[in-house]
């Protein structure tokens, strides 16, 4: 499934040269964030609920705002990321604001090597998914991280999005995980004026491939949304229709923008 056996190095460097641009962008307000502000949306809260003394388990944080601001909820929380610049980020706020969580450094499906434990809920969220080439073995990971009836809780961009170019303005590739799609970006999403420029890989994955994944290693499906906004101003030719509820203008409400999954571990 993956014809480019480098595509881990190549994503780790893509994401080591947003953290400087993200750490200092209004998009993820570092400084509004460590004044008390969270970072998480009413879509994963709703889900998610009271996770005070929940053990959580975020696969590919970033630099760990959303983690943190779980364990300002009251959880303990492991976060787990590709990019060593993120992690060290993460782990200087988690030092500053003296919060119960720690991170891992590492490829998810390398997660095995670095991780012995289980959780009571494994969360991800947001561009994740596409970053991984193969969602049998991910599913196999949250399986095996869950603790016996625990929950996953996944709330991603919908699938139909990432067949269009970077304008909305036509389709270029297919909604089925075919091949790599395999790109050179420029700026960040964050910070369109961004200086950097970077090869990017990944993959789409269908909404079957998703729900087949999960249901073959155990987990129970208990909730499915889809939505028609983006709580995140992170496309190109967005508008503001709602405070914080964002669509593509040439497209409005025509197509879904998110989805949220919530799984139940019943093996």
């Amino acid at each position: 499934m993956n014809s480019d056996s480098n595509y881990i190095a190549t994503n780790r460097k893509l994401w080591n040269d947003k953290v400087d641009y993200h750490l200092k962008s209004a998009f993820y307000d570092v400084e509004g964030f460590l004044q008390g502000k969270s970072s998480l949306n009413t879509i994963e809260l709703e889900l998610l609920g009271d996770v005070r003394g929940k053990s959580m388990l975020h696969l590919q944080c970033h630099f760990g705002q959303d983690s943190l601001s779980f364990a300002r909820m009251g959880a303990s929380v492991t976060g787990v990321d590709l990019s060593d610049k993120a992690i060290l980020a993460a782990q200087s706020l988690t030092n500053r604001l003296d919060l119960n969580s720690e991170f891992i450094c590492c490829d998810v499906y390398d997660l095995p090597s670095h991780l012995y434990k289980q959780f009571d809920i494994v969360f991800t969220s947001y561009g994740t998914i596409i970053w991984l080439p193969d969602l049998d073995k991910w599913a196999a990971l949250i399986s095996k991280y869950l603790k016996p009836g625990g929950r996953f809780v996944f709330v991603d961009f919908h699938p139909t999005l990432w067949m269009f170019d970077d304008n909305f303005e036509r389709i270029n590739y297919s909604y089925f995980n075919a091949d790599p799609i395999i790109e050179i970006t420029q700026g960040s999403y964050a910070d369109k004026e961004a200086e950097i420029t970077n090869q990017s890989i990944s993959w789409n994955h269908s909404l079957s491939e998703i729900f087949t994944a999960l249901l073959t290693h155990g987990l129970q499906i208990k909730t499915f949304k889809e939505f028609d906004y983006s709580p995140y101003n992170c496309f190109s030719n967005m508008e503001e229709f709602e405070a914080g509820k964002f669509r593509i203008k040439s497209i409005g409400n025509k197509l879904p923008m998110v989805y949220a999954i919530e799984a139940t571990k019943t093996k």
